[in-house]
């Protein structure tokens, strides 16, 4: 986020993550084996996690107007009165 959002107000973006403390019983590993997949089908990722990620924070960052709404106040009270 650092090098593709330079003008973030929070610096480094790492700060913005919140850790919370596991459910009880909540997994402590999500560890996938595609072994079956890649062998029986033939099928591997055309793209590694990090480049996902990366072409997604692209995606965010060139189409602001589809976000952007979501911001509003209106948007924040119609939320709240539908989920809350």
């Amino acid at each position: 986020m650092d090098e593709l959002a330079p003008d973030l107000p929070v610096r480094p973006a790492e700060k913005l993550i919140t850790f919370v403390k596991d459910r009880p019983g909540h997994d402590r590993r999500y560890a996938i084996d595609a072994t079956k997949i890649k062998t029986e089908l033939g099928w591997t990722p055309a793209q590694t996690l990090e480049g996902g990620l990366r072409e997604t924070i692209e995606w965010y960052l060139s189409h602001q107007d589809w976000w952007q709404p979501l911001l509003s106040g209106e948007y924040q009270e119609y939320y709240r009165r539908v989920y809350a």
